[in-house]
């Protein structure tokens, strides 16, 4: 199993619930929309996932690794380069083009800058903004900066790719051509988790969907408990 979550509890002082007992299991390449108002959890549950945040209770297990606070630095590293994020506010760097942004994990690693470069750029062209490469975010249209960002939360080849809000800042039309990009790289591989307010567009997109409300998981069609 890729990713399990065990009876979990979020609380945030003094005793506010962002999550509440939630369980549930996502297979190896799986798809997931994240639904549920804003406020439900969605965005804590992602963040409990690439350990920017810890739970009260209960258990999570990321690629069959439990996490938890006996996690060193080194561990934690290990498993949060297996995982991609893709920000609603995309987090570009301004002051570097379309394909320095892209290319800006790959330099984290051993990678030539031969690969760096071309893996990047290619990945650019498949997103569909390679005509954008020397371009700056802002030169750039949000679907465009948003494209941009999904390239470079892929670019290392992430067993786990997840999507917080990644639609927000942009009309429908665009979402839906988002949505089916995400489909298109589970499609090669990769595991997907997208948290979206936008019912509606999951509705019409007809992938499976898990519901958060008031931080409780009230409906799944993956196994959950």
């Amino acid at each position: 199993m890729l990713l399990s979550f065990e009876n979990v509890t979020l609380t945030y002082p003094p005793e506010r619930k962002v999550l509440d007992d939630v369980s549930f299991e996502l297979a190896e390449g799986g798809f997931c929309f994240l639904t549920g108002p804003s406020g439900a959890g969605k965005s804590s549950l992602l963040r409990l996932i690439y350990q920017a945040e810890r739970p009260t209770s209960g258990q999570i297990a990321l690629f069959g690794t439990p996490l938890n606070h006996h996690n060193d630095r080194a561990a934690q590293s290990e498993l949060r380069r297996k995982v991609g994020i893709v920000f609603q506010d995309f987090r570009l760097i301004p002051h570097l083009t379309a394909w320095e942004n892209a290319a800006l994990p790959l330099r984290l690693t051993s990678a030539s800058e031969d690969y760096i470069k071309r893996h990047s750029r290619e990945l650019l062209e498949w997103v569909g903004v390679g005509d954008r490469l020397d371009a700056y975010p802002t030169e750039l249209s949000g679907g465009e900066q948003q494209r941009i960002a999904i390239a470079r939360a892929v670019v290392t080849r992430p067993r786990l790719l997840l999507a917080d809000e990644p639609t927000g800042n942009v009309d429908d039309e665009t979402a839906l051509k988002l949505f089916h990009l995400f489909d298109e790289l589970n499609k090669l591989g990769t595991a997907v988790i997208l948290a979206t307010h936008q019912g509606h567009l999951v509705d019409k997109f007809g992938k499976q969907a898990v519901r958060l409300r008031n931080g409780i998981l009230t409906s799944s069609t993956f196994k959950a408990a």
